[in-house]
């Protein structure tokens, strides 16, 4: 018989740890396709505007992954630093994916003729924003169970 010192982690953490992964693996992807094979396939406008536009965001996002990998980390160590990491990676999340929706609104991308670009536009968007409340959500209520946890 093994006895475990390991603490249990929260109900539902390994979802949201499916989550964060997904999210991170996503993320990456995404910018792989849009620099080293051809930005055309995830392109929603072929303006001047849009190209510098989402060119501005891999920074950002680099920091959105790196919360994500710290979160993951943290989670699998069960270290009560998973909270913090997972709201940093949440709300970096949210306030892209608002940042996004904006820069469509005001330029008419959810309008535009290329139906496929559309598509994968507003599935960004919606899976940025429900990911992003999705983890906070879970975490804020996980919180005393995560802060038990231990190390940081």
């Amino acid at each position: 018989m093994t006895i475990s010192t390991r603490p249990d982690l929260p109900p539902g953490a390994r979802f949201i740890l499916g989550v964060i992964i997904f999210g991170v693996l996503a993320t990456l992807a995404y910018w792989v396709v849009w620099f080293g094979v051809d930005r055309e396939i995830l392109a929603s406008a072929h303006t001047d505007s849009y190209y510098a536009f989402e060119n501005s965001f891999p920074v950002a996002d680099l920091w959105m992954v790196a919360c994500g990998l710290a979160a993951s980390a943290a989670l699998l160590r069960r270290r009560a630093s998973a909270l913090l990491w997972i709201i940093a990676a949440g709300a970096t999340s949210i306030y892209l994916g608002l940042l996004d929706v904006l820069f469509d609104l005001e330029n008419g991308i959810y309008r535009s003729p290329d139906t496929g670009g559309v598509v994968v536009e507003v599935a960004i968007n919606v899976l940025t924003l429900a990911f992003g409340a999705l983890i906070i959500r879970w975490a804020w209520r996980a919180r005393r169970e995560l802060s038990r946890l231990g190390g940081w």
